[in-house]
C-alpha cells in the first residue's frame, strides 16, 4: 500500500482538523464565513456557518458569530469535520444493529468485520454504504430524501466491535466534532491482552505515528519537550487502563481513550508489552505467555479460532446531545466471540 494511501486512511480514521490561520496584513474586512470559505479548500459556506454556530470558530481566542468581519493579523482557529469525499458512495442494503436514533444522532453497535468507511481495498460493503441506503440518499445529487444524511464523527477498526456515533445533519456533526476534539466524549473499551499486570491500573502516554518498517501499523514515539506539536514525531495519545479480570497468562482490561488515534489501544498495549489477544497486526496472534505443554498450545489455538480478530470491543459511549444538550450514555454487551473467549479462559484457569 502506497504511503499516500496510508495517509488518506489515517486521515479517515481521525476526522477532524484544527486549522490555525493568521489573516494577512493587507486583507480587506470580510465576513468570517465568506473569508473561511475562500481559505479552506472544499468547504461550503453552510459548513463554516455550522461550525461558527457550534462555537468551533474562534478569533483571537474568542468565539464569534458568522457576521464577524475579519481584520488584518486576526488569529482564527477552526475545527471542521472531514472534507467531502472524492469518490462516489453507493447505497447498499447492509444490516447493522441500531441502539438509539432521533432527528439528530444515530448510535450503532458495529459488528466485527464491518468496515466503517470506503477506502483502499474496501470501496463497497461498508457501514457508510449501508447508512446511505438506510437514509434513502440519492447519490446522484447527494441529497437525502427524508431530510437527513449520515455524517461520521469517529471510526473504529474493521475488526473491532462496538458502539459508533453517527450525526444526521451538518450542525450535529460539527457540534459532536467539537466534543471529540476537546476529549469530552466518554469512550470505554474492553480488551483481552497478553500477560499479567503488576498494578491494577495505569496510563500510557506516547506519540503515535506510522512504523518506518511497516507502514500499516503504528509505533509509539517519545514526546520531545520544547518541540512544537506540529514538529513532533507522531501525534499525542493517552490511554488509561485498569484490570477487570486476571487469567494469569492473559488479562481483561478496560481502556479509556483520552485521545482517538489510529490503532491507539492496539499500539499502546503492544508498547507496554501486552499485545491484544489474536491481534495479527501487533503480534498478538502468537502464544506469548504460558507453558510449552501441547495441551496448553492446543487450548490457545482453539481460542484463536473462537475469536479470530483482535479481542477489542467499544463497550461504553457517552456524549452531550448536539441539540438538546442532554447527556446520553450507552453500553454494549460483549459480542458472542469475546464472551466465548473469556469463558474458555475462566474454565481453563479454574481447572
Amino acid at each position: 500500500m502506497a504511503d499516500e494511501e496510508l495517509e488518506l486512511e489515517e486521515q479517515q480514521q481521525e476526522l477532524y482538523e484544527h486549522h490555525r490561520i493568521t489573516v494577512d496584513r493587507g486583507q480587506e474586512m470580510l465576513r468570517i464565513d465568506k473569508y473561511l470559505q475562500m481559505r479552506l479548500e472544499g468547504v461550503s459556506r453552510n459548513k463554516v456557518q455550522a461550525a461558527v454556530k457550534a462555537c468551533c470558530v474562534r478569533v483571537n481566542d474568542k468565539e464569534v458569530k458568522s457576521n464577524y468581519r475579519v481584520k488584518p493579523l486576526d488569529v482564527i482557529t477552526v475545527l471542521l469535520p472531514e472534507p467531502p469525499h472524492e469518490f462516489e458512495l453507493i447505497p447498499e442494503k447492509i444490516d447493522f444493529p441500531i441502539v438509539y436514533e432521533d432527528d439528530d444522532v444515530l448510535v450503532i453497535d458495529k459488528p466485527a468485520g464491518l468496515v466503517v468507511h470506503p477506502g483502499v481495498g474496501n470501496w463497497t460493503g461498508t457501514l457508510m454504504n449501508g447508512l446511505l441506503y438506510y437514509f434513502g440518499v440519492d447519490t446522484a445529487v447527494e441529497t437525502p430524501k427524508n431530510g437527513s444524511y449520515p455524517y461520521l464523527v469517529h471510526r473504529i477498526d474493521k475488526d473491532t466491535s462496538g458502539l459508533l456515533l453517527v450525526a444526521k445533519n451538518e450542525e450535529s456533526q460539527v457540534a459532536l466534532a467539537r466534543q471529540f476534539f476537546y476529549h469530552t466524549i466518554e469512550r470505554k473499551y474492553n480488551a483481552l491482552v497478553w500477560g499479567d499486570f503488576d498494578e491494577d491500573s495505569g496510563t500510557i502516554e506516547g506519540n503515535l505515528g506510522r512504523s518506518p518498517q511497516d507502514r500499516r501499523v503504528m509505533c509509539v514515539y517519545p514526546h520531545e519537550e520544547g518541540v512544537p506539536e506540529e514538529e513532533q514525531k507522531g501525534k499525542h495519545a493517552v490511554t488509561h487502563w485498569k484490570v477487570l479480570e486476571r487469567f494469569g497468562y492473559v488479562t481483561l482490561v478496560e481502556c479509556v481513550l483520552e485521545t482517538g488515534r489510529t490503532h491507539q489501544i492496539r499500539a499502546h498495549m503492544r508498547h507496554i508489552g501486552h499485545p491484544l489477544f489474536s491481534d495479527a497486526s501487533y503480534g498478538g496472534d502468537a502464544i506469548l505467555k504460558g507453558t510449552t505443554f501441547s495441551r496448553y498450545r492446543q487450548f490457545v489455538e482453539n481460542c484463536f479460532e473462537v475469536c479470530p480478530r483482535q479481542a477489542l470491543h467499544a463497550r461504553v459511549l457517552g456524549f452531550e446531545h448536539p441539540v438538546t444538550g442532554k447527556h446520553l450514555h450507552f453500553e454494549s454487551t460483549l459480542p458472542a466471540d469475546m464472551q466465548q473467549l473469556l469463558e474458555r479462559w475462566r474454565n481453563y484457569t479454574t481447572q
